[in-house]
C-alpha cells in the first residue's frame, strides 16, 4: 500500500468505518471463572501508518493480534462462557474462544484464543490458549511484565492453580497466596528449535486482607523451554528430555553426564530458565490507592550472587477514586524504569560456572546458545517488548543475526496516563524514551535512543444499542525503528446471550 500524509492517512482509515456497525472487545480484561455469563463479542479495525511498519505502542502488548507490517484491515469475533448448573453444584465450567482476521501487507488469520476449564472454589484447571498476566506490575498503562507480557498469542498449556489470592490456612486471614503449575508446548514453525516445551509456575503471597489499607506482595516466577531439537550445542540435535531431565528443569538442578552426554548441558542447568523475584506494596487510601513494585530478573546464578541486582522493572502506579465530572481529567498514572544493561559484567566466569555450576555474568537476556530462537513465540518476545526481535530493529548486527535478539542492554524510561475528556470520552497515553546498547557480544558502536508513544481515545455512542467508538494514534522517532506515524480507528460492540 502507498505511503499517505498523516492527515490523508486519518481522514481514509476514518471514512472507511462510517458505515460500519459492528460488536468489540476489551483486551484488557481478564478471564475469570468467578461469574456466571456467556459474552459475545465482535470487532473492527481499520489500520494505517506512514510507513511500512506499525507504531510500536499500536501493536504492542496486544497478544500479538495486531500487524506489525503496514496497514490494513482487522476484523475480530470472540466468545467467553462461564457456567455452573445447577448452582448448587460444586463444579463451574468454562469455555472461550476468539478469532482475529487481518487484511493487509500480511493478511492473516489467528487463533489468540481457545480454552476450557473447570473451577472448584479458587482453584481452577485450565487448558488451551488464555490470555494471563504473570508478575507484579501494572498491565494496563505500564509496560508489561518482564518476562511475561502481553506481546504474543497465549501459548497453549495445561495450567492448575488459584484464579485469585486465597487465604492460607491458620494465618488468621492475613496470609494470602496466588500461584499455579502448568505445562505447555511451543509452535512447531519456530526458526531453528522445534518440538520445543514450555515449564512454567509461579507463586505470589500477600500480607493484609482484601480490605486492608496496606498490603505486603513478594514470589517469583519460573519459566523453562526445553526438551526439543536444536542444531546447536547438541548431539543429533536432540535436547536433553526424559522424567530425570524433566525434575531438573522443575528444580533448576545442572545436568550430569549420565543422562545428558553433551558438554553444553552437563555444565549448564537443563533447558532455558529464566523468571523474575518480585516485590510489591500496595496502600489504599479514602481517595487514592498506590502501588509501588520491583521486579528482578534472574536467567542463572547471576541474581543469586547479586551480580546483576541493577536489572529490573521499577513501577509505580496512582489511581484516584472519584470523578469530580470535570471536562479534563486524570484518573490513574504509572511510571516505570526498566534497565537491564547489567547482566552481571561483561565477563564470563568460567570458573564460576564449572565448579559452582552457576553462571556468572554476560548473561544475554532472551537469548541461548541452544534455544537461538531464543524467549518468542511466532517471533514476538514473550517478555518485555523493550528486549526487540533482531529482524524489528534498523540497527540488527549482522554477526548476532543468528539469535533472537540483537538488542538486550536497555534502559526505558515510561509514563502512562489516562482520565477523561468531557465527561464522556475515555482517553489513555504511554509514552516510552529507550536508551539501547545492543548486546555484551555485539555492542551498538553507541547508545541508540527512541521515542515511542500513543494516544487513546474511546467514547460509547447509541448505534443498534451501545457501541464503544476508539482511535490510537501512535508516533515512533529515533534510531532504532523507522519513522513512523499510524492511526488506528476501532468500532466494537461486547453484549450477553445468557
Amino acid at each position: 500500500m502507498r505511503n499517505l500524509s498523516p492527515l490523508k492517512l486519518i481522514l481514509s482509515v476514518f471514512v472507511s468505518l462510517l458505515s460500519i456497525t459492528c460488536l468489540g472487545y476489551n483486551l484488557q480484561q481478564q478471564s475469570s471463572l468467578h461469574t456466571d455469563s456467556a459474552m459475545v463479542s465482535y470487532q473492527l479495525t481499520a489500520l494505517a501508518s506512514s510507513g511500512n511498519r506499525t507504531p510500536f505502542w499500536i501493536q504492542t502488548n496486544q497478544f500479538g493480534t495486531v500487524s506489525a507490517v503496514g496497514s490494513g484491515l482487522g476484523a475480530r469475533l470472540s466468545l467467553d462462557y462461564f457456567h455452573r448448573k445447577p448452582h448448587s453444584a460444586k463444579f463451574r465450567w468454562a469455555a472461550g474462544a476468539e478469532v482475529v482476521a487481518n487484511v493487509g501487507s500480511q493478511s492473516k488469520v489467528l487463533v489468540p484464543q481457545v480454552y476450557v476449564g473447570i473451577q472448584t472454589g479458587n482453584w481452577e484447571l485450565v487448558a488451551g490458549r488464555r490470555r494471563q498476566w504473570i508478575g507484579l506490575a501494572d498491565s494496563t498503562l505500564g509496560t508489561g511484565s518482564y518476562v511475561w507480557s502481553t506481546n504474543t498469542m497465549p501459548i497453549p498449556k495445561i495450567q492448575f492453580g488459584t484464579s485469585r489470592f486465597v487465604s492460607v490456612p491458620l494465618t488468621g486471614r492475613w496470609l494470602y497466596f496466588h500461584g499455579f503449575y502448568s505445562e505447555g508446548l511451543f509452535e512447531s514453525s519456530r526458526p531453528i528449535t522445534s518440538r520445543l516445551k514450555l515449564h512454567q509456575k509461579m507463586a505470589y503471597f500477600r500480607i493484609g486482607r482484601d480490605h486492608s489499607r496496606v498490603k505486603l506482595l513478594a514470589g517469583f516466577n519460573h519459566q523453562v523451554q526445553w526438551g526439543g531439537r536444536s542444531s546447536h550445542e547438541t548431539i543429533d540435535g536432540r535436547m536433553p528430555n526424559g522424567i530425570k531431565n524433566y525434575f531438573r528443569i522443575v528444580s533448576g538442578k545442572p545436568g550430569d553426564a549420565s543422562s545428558t552426554p553433551n558438554s553444553f548441558d552437563d555444565g549448564n542447568r537443563v533447558g532455558n530458565h529464566l523468571g523474575t523475584i518480585d516485590l510489591g506494596l500496595e496502600l489504599e487510601g479514602y481517595t487514592y490507592s498506590l502501588f509501588v513494585y520491583r521486579q528482578n530478573i534472574y536467567e542463572d546464578g547471576t541474581l543469586y550472587a547479586l551480580r546483576n541486582i541493577k536489572d529490573g522493572l521499577n513501577g509505580f502506579r496512582f489511581r484516584r477514586k472519584n470523578s469530580y465530572g470535570a471536562n479534563f481529567e486524570i484518573s490513574e498514572f504509572v511510571l516505570e524504569f526498566l534497565y537491564t544493561k547489567s547482566q552481571g559484567g561483561p565477563d564470563y566466569d568460567y570458573e564460576e560456572q564449572i565448579i559452582h555450576r552457576g553462571s556468572l555474568g554476560r548473561d544475554d537476556y532472551f537469548n541461548n546458545a541452544q534455544v537461538r530462537d531464543g524467549w518468542s513465540y511466532y517471533g514476538r518476545t514473550i517478555g518485555t517488548p523493550f528486549i526487540t526481535p533482531t529482524a524489528e530493529t534498523i540497527w540488527a548486527q549482522p554477526q548476532y543475526a543468528d539469535f533472537f535478539t540483537s538488542n538486550n542492554r536497555v534502559s526505558v524510561y515510561h509514563l502512562g496516563v489516562r482520565g477523561k475528556l468531557f465527561r464522556r470520552v475515555e482517553w489513555a497515553g504511554k509514552y516510552s524514551y529507550s536508551s539501547n546498547w545492543g548486546t555484551y557480544n555485539a555492542p551498538f558502536k553507541s547508545s541508540v535512543r527512541q521515542f515511542s508513544a500513543v494516544l487513546n481515545l474511546q467514547t460509547r455512542v447509541s448505534i443498534a444499542g451501545p457501541t464503544d467508538i476508539g482511535a490510537s494514534f501512535g508516533l515512533d522517532t529515533g534510531k532504532l525503528f523507522p519513522q513512523t506515524f499510524g492511526a488506528m480507528l476501532t468500532v466494537r460492540k461486547q453484549m450477553s446471550i445468557y
